[in-house]
C-alpha cells in the first residue's frame, strides 16, 4: 500500500507491520495486524488495506460463540455480536430470539467451560466476568437428571440442580424424598472398582436393582407442593398422624418399594460378591470422594446421568422422631445395616449376633406387612400433652420429688477394679473403693479410707465413654478417655455385674456432657443400657423354650458378614441368631430399627472417617480420624490411636490455602497442624466445620436452617 505518512505516532511490533495512527484514521503498512478483541468487519477492512476511522477501530464489539444444549455440533453453535459492557441477562435474551425455537428457556443459563463456572448473575457484564472473544460458553439447563444410590442401595433417577451449591441441592433432594435434617447428608463419589474395568459387560452389580425414575411425579424442578418446610427445624409432619401413611407422593413413586420399607437381605452368594474388607488407607481413599458443599455439581465435574451416593455424612442425628422421620429412620437403619454386613465398622461376635437378630426381626415384621408403628398407638395431641404437663407443674404436683431432686446430691459408691494401661506392662486390674459424685470419680484404697484424700480423681466433663463388655464372658468394663493437654488418657474400670455396670456407665455418659445423676434422664439411660445388655445376651431367657431351628424361614448367613458366616455351620448360626432374637421378639418394627441405630451408635468406631495426612514436624504419613466429637491421630502401620483431641476443647481452626495446611488450636496452648495427602484439605476442613455447625442446632421451633452459617464454618477463604 503506497501512501504518504501523516503526522502522528508510529507504532511497531516485533515481526509485524508498522502503523501510523492519527486522530482520524489508521494506516497499515502490510497485511499483518495485531491479534486483538474487536470487530471482524474492522479487521477485514484492515487486512484489505483500506482506511478505517478511529471510532470504528475503538469499537469493542466482537463475535461470541455460544453452544446450545451441550451438543458440540455446528448447527448447535450460535454466534452473537456482543460488547464487554453487555449484561449476561440481555445476551441470553438476544440468544433466545436468535435461536427462534419455541420452548421454555427459563431453566437455561450460561456455563463457561474454560473457567468451570456458571454465569448466574445476569446483571453482571461480560467485562466483570472477564469473558472475552476466546470464551467457550454453553447455554444449557440448570436442572439435569442424576442417578442416586440411596443408603438402602436402591437407585433412583432424579432431576436436580447442577447450578446450585451441593448443600442446597441435597436439601432439595431430601425435600423430594421426605427426609428431614438434610444437613446431615451429602453426596459421595462412588469408589473406582478395578474389577469392573477388567470384566466389562459381565452383568450388573447384584446389589443394584433397576433404576427408579422419579421425574414423573413430583421430581420436576421447582415442584415443592406439599413439601414446604420439610428440611427446616420445625416439627412439620411428613406423615399423616392418624394413619401413618405418607402425606406426599412418596408412595406413588415407589409402590411396594416405599422408602420407609427395609429392603430384603441379599443371599450369602450375592453378599460375598459385594463384600470387600477395607484397610484404613482404602477407607481414606473412599472418604476423599465427598463433594464440596460450597460448589455446584457442574463445577466439580459431575455430568448428566452420573452416579452419586446419597449418604448420611455427619453421624450426629438430631431429633429422630418416629412420627415424622419414617423415611429418615429407615434409610439410617439401611446405612447402618450395610456398614455392619460389609464390615465397614468393627464389632464383636456378640454384637454381630445382636445385629443379626434385629435384622431377622425387622425382616420378619416387614414380610408380615406391619403398618407404621405410631398408627397403632393412641394419638395424643402434642399441645394437649404439653398443657397437661404445665397444669400439673402449676398445681404443685410431685413437690416432694422436686424438693428431693434439689436438696439431694446423688452419688454412687462401690468397690470396683481399675486399670491404668502403660506400654510394655501387663498389670492386672486392682480393686479400689470408688465414689461418683457430680461429674467426678474419686477412688480410695478401701471403704474405710474414703473420708481421707482420694488416691486420684477423674474429672469426666468432656471425656469419651467406651463400652468394654462381653455378656457371654461376664465382662462389664468401661473405658474412659480423659482429656489432657496433649490428647487423652485411658482408664479402664471393671464392674461386677450388669446392674452395677448400667448405673456407672449411665453416670459416666451424663458426666461427659457436664450433667449429674440428678438429671431426670439418668434413670432412662440406665434402663436403656440394661436393655442393650439383654439384647446382647444369647442365652434363652428363663421360662422360655429353646428356639425351633425350622421356624427360621430365612437363611441365617444373610444376616451376618461373610467372614463371620465362615466361622459357623448354618445350623449353629441359625440357633445362635434365634436365641438372640428372643431378647428382641417383643419389639415393634420402628422400635427395632431405632434399637439397631442406637446399637450402631454405641460401637467404638462409630462415625469415624479416615484421612491420610502428614502432621507438622513428621516425616511420614499418618491417619487422621474425624468423629462427631473428636479428632484421632492414628498410626498407619498398626492402626492404633496415638492421640485424641476433642472438639469441646477446640478454640479455633484455620487453613493456609497457599500451602494447604490445616491448623487447629486447643485449650492449654495445644496446637495441631497437618497437610492432607490423599485429598484436598477443603474436605477435612468442611468435615470439622460441619460438625461444629451441627452442634449449634436446637429444638427451637422458630429456628430454620442457617445456610449462611454453614458456609462460613465450612467454606474457607480461598
Amino acid at each position: 500500500m503506497s501512501s504518504s505518512p501523516r503526522k502522528g505516532n508510529f507504532l511497531t511490533c516485533a515481526g509485524g507491520p508498522s502503523l501510523v495512527a492519527t486522530p482520524s484514521v489508521l494506516l497499515v503498512s502490510s497485511a499483518a495486524v495485531f491479534p486483538c478483541k474487536g470487530s471482524n468487519t474492522v479487521l477485514s477492512r484492515v487486512l484489505a488495506g483500506t482506511m478505517i476511522t478511529a471510532a470504528e477501530y475503538g469499537n469493542t464489539s466482537w463475535d461470541l460463540t455460544v453452544q446450545v444444549d451441550e451438543k458440540d455440533t455446528e448447527e448447535n453453535k450460535q454466534i452473537i455480536r456482543v460488547k464487554g459492557s453487555d449484561h449476561v441477562g440481555g445476551i441470553m435474551l438476544r440468544l433466545v430470539e436468535q435461536i427462534k425455537t419455541p420452548k421454555d428457556w427459563s431453566d437455561y443459563a450460561l456455563w463457561w467451560e474454560q473457567k468451570n463456572c456458571w454465569l448466574l448473575k445476569t446483571h453482571w457484564t461480560l467485562d466483570k466476568y472477564g469473558v472475552q472473544a476466546d470464551a467457550n460458553l454453553i447455554y444449557t439447563t440448570q436442572h439435569k437428571p442424576l442417578c442416586l444410590q440411596l443408603p438402602n442401595m436402591k437407585h433412583i433417577r432424579l432431576t436436580v440442580s447442577f447450578s446450585s451449591v451441593v448443600f442446597k441441592t441435597v436439601c432439595d433432594i431430601c425435600r423430594t424424598l421426605n427426609i428431614r435434617r438434610s444437613e446431615e447428608l451429602s453426596l459421595l463419589k462412588p469408589p473406582d472398582d478395578p474389577s469392573k474395568k477388567k470384566k466389562k459387560d459381565k452383568g450388573k452389580n447384584p446389589a443394584v436393582d433397576d433404576v427408579i425414575i422419579m421425574d414423573a411425579v413430583g421430581g420436576i424442578p421447582g415442584n415443592t407442593a406439599g413439601n414446604s418446610g420439610l428440611y427446616s427445624k420445625t416439627m412439620t409432619p411428613i406423615y399423616d398422624p392418624e394413619t401413618g401413611s405418607p402425606a406426599s407422593a412418596t408412595s406413588l413413586w415407589f409402590g411396594q418399594n416405599d422408602l420407609t420399607v427395609s429392603q430384603p437381605n441379599l443371599s450369602p452368594a450375592e453378599l460375598a460378591k459385594v463384600y470387600k474388607p477395607l484397610a484404613l488407607v482404602e477407607k481414606a481413599v473412599i472418604n476423599s470422594g465427598w463433594l464440596d458443599s460450597s460448589l455446584s455439581l457442574m463445577e466439580q465435574g459431575i455430568q448428566e446421568d452420573d452416579k452419586l451416593l446419597l449418604r448420611f455424612k455427619y453421624h450426629c442425628f438430631f431429633d429422630l422422631n418416629p412420627k415424622y422421620d419414617a423415611v429418615r429412620i429407615n434409610q439410617l437403619y439401611e446405612q447402618a445395616r450395610w456398614s455392619i454386613l460389609l464390615e465397614e465398622i468393627d464389632c464383636t461376635e456378640e454384637e454381630m449376633l445382636m445385629f443379626a437378630s434385629l435384622q431377622y426381626h425387622i425382616c420378619k415384621l416387614t414380610k408380615s406387612s406391619e403398618p407404621l408403628d405410631f398408627s397403632n398407638k393412641t394419638d395424643i395431641d402434642e399441645v394437649d400433652a404439653a398443657l397437661s404437663n404445665l397444669e400439673v407443674a402449676l398445681d404443685g404436683g410431685n413437690t416432694d420429688k422436686i424438693l428431693e431432686d434439689i436438696t439431694d446430691v446423688p452419688k454412687l459408691a462401690d468397690t470396683l477394679r481399675l486399670l491404668r494401661p502403660k506400654r510394655l506392662t501387663l498389670r492386672p486390674y486392682k480393686e479400689y473403693y470408688f465414689i461418683f459424685k457430680d461429674t467426678t470419680i474419686s477412688y480410695y484404697k478401701n471403704k474405710e479410707s474414703s473420708n481421707r484424700e482420694p488416691i486420684e480423681q477423674f474429672h469426666l466433663r468432656g471425656c469419651e465413654v467406651v463400652p468394654d463388655v462381653s455378656v457371654t464372658e461376664k465382662k462389664f468394663g468401661i473405658k474412659l478417655l480423659l482429656p489432657v493437654a496433649d490428647g487423652m488418657n485411658e482408664v479402664y474400670i471393671r464392674c461386677d455385674n450388669e446392674t452395677q455396670y448400667a448405673k456407672w456407665k449411665a453416670a459416666c455418659i451424663l458426666a461427659s456432657k457436664g450433667k449429674t445423676m440428678a438429671y431426670s434422664s439418668y434413670r432412662a439411660e440406665v434402663r436403656n443400657i440394661q436393655s442393650f445388655l439383654q439384647m446382647k445376651s444369647v442365652a434363652t431367657p428363663p421360662g422360655q423354650a429353646a428356639p425351633d431351628l425350622d421356624a427360621m424361614e430365612m437363611n441365617a448367613e444373610c444376616f451376618v458378614s461373610p467372614r463371620f458366616a465362615k466361622k459357623y455351620k448354618t445350623k449353629q448360626l441359625t440357633a445362635r441368631i434365634l436365641e438372640a432374637h428372643q431378647n428382641v421378639a417383643s419389639l415393634s418394627l420402628m422400635d427395632a430399627k431405632m434399637r439397631f441405630i442406637q446399637a450402631w451408635q454405641s460401637l467404638p468406631e462409630f462415625g469415624i472417617k479416615y484421612y491420610i495426612v502428614r502432621f507438622r514436624g513428621s516425616k511420614k504419613d499418618e491417619i487422621l480420624g474425624i468423629s462427631y466429637n473428636r479428632l484421632i491421630r492414628i498410626d498407619m502401620a498398626t492402626g492404633q490411636p496415638l492421640t485424641t483431641w476433642r472438639f469441646s476443647n477446640m478454640k479455633q481452626w484455620n487453613v493456609n490455602w497457599e500451602i494447604r495446611q490445616v491448623t487447629i488450636e486447643f485449650d492449654q496452648s495445644v496446637s495441631v497442624a497437618f497437610t492432607c495427602q490423599g485429598c484436598d484439605c477443603k474436605v477435612v476442613h468442611e468435615y470439622i466445620g460441619g460438625y461444629i455447625f451441627l452442634s449449634t442446632r436446637s429444638k427451637d421451633q422458630n429456628e430454620t436452617l442457617d445456610e449462611e452459617l454453614f458456609h462460613k464454618l465450612t467454606g474457607g477463604q480461598e
